[in-house]
């Protein structure tokens, strides 16, 4: 199932990887040079020497996110809606987890390539290249990609027409771009706010890759990595399920 996709995706490669770094490099210099320069002068960010720097993990999640749930999604509406192959996926001899696994692990490989591109970004800008390819960091960074990617398999097999898929862009993803700890500290913010931004895979994904980047290994918030691995095995497990009972 993995094999199908990765000879699907490699002759996309550089598609794939570009696709998700417009929004990120929008991000960085709107917000990180733009804005960064006035709340440098007024306040220290929790994480990193300055704005910028503190955006630029969130902005690996960010990318990572989009990517790994929209190229999923997608994959799975062209195999039901379009080429029809799915059908004959179904009657493959396979367990409903490995087809689950392996359309995740398709999922998985466009968040990090996506990643890729803004991690390069981000070591150009700082020139701390330990800071993003750090074990800790890669692996919050795997785990991301494994929960949307899980979640877009589970959207995939639901959604009736492509304009549906736009709907839960537009009411998930994009929030949660804003929502998900990318440009600020969720410890600033009212219990009320809090109690929503916590809710929230990609709020864990921010605090994470911030911790790994620029926070000593003492300070690190493992729970991260526990909450983000939860996740991602009970998606799968609603995904394997919805595998198992899907009739197309």
């Amino acid at each position: 199932m993995f094999w199908g996709d990765w000879l699907d995706l490699r002759v996309r490669l550089i598609q794939v990887i570009a696709s998700g770094l417009v929004s990120p490099l929008i991000y960085i210099v709107g917000f990180g040079l733009g804005l960064g320069s006035a709340l440098d002068s007024a306040m220290k960010p929790s994480a990193g020497d300055n704005y910028l720097q503190f955006i630029l993990p969130g902005m690996v999640a960010l990318s990572s996110m989009v990517i790994s749930f929209g190229g999923t999604t997608f994959s799975i509406c062209g195999d039901r809606l379009f080429t029809k192959t799915f059908e004959e996926m179904l009657l493959m001899p396979v367990h409903p987890l490995a087809l689950h696994i392996g359309k995740m692990m398709a999922g998985v490989v466009r968040g990090m390539l996506t990643a890729g591109s803004v991690i390069l970004v981000a070591v150009l800008v700082t020139g701390k290249v330990w800071s993003f390819l750090n074990p800790l960091f890669l692996l919050v960074l795997v785990l991301n990609c494994a929960v949307f990617s899980a979640l877009g398999v589970i959207v995939g097999l639901n959604v009736k027409s492509l304009e549906s898929v736009g709907i839960y862009n537009n009411f998930v993803i994009v929030p949660m771009s804003f929502l998900g700890a990318t440009f600020f500290d969720p410890a600033t913010l009212p219990i009320a706010l809090k109690f929503v931004v916590y809710l929230l895979p990609l709020t864990y994904t921010s605090i994470g890759l911030r911790a790994a980047a620029y926070l000593p290994l003492t300070r690190f918030p493992w729970y991260v990595v526990l909450i983000l691995l939860a996740v991602a095995v009970v998606l799968s497990a609603v995904g394997a399920r919805q595998f198992a009972h899907q009739q197309d």
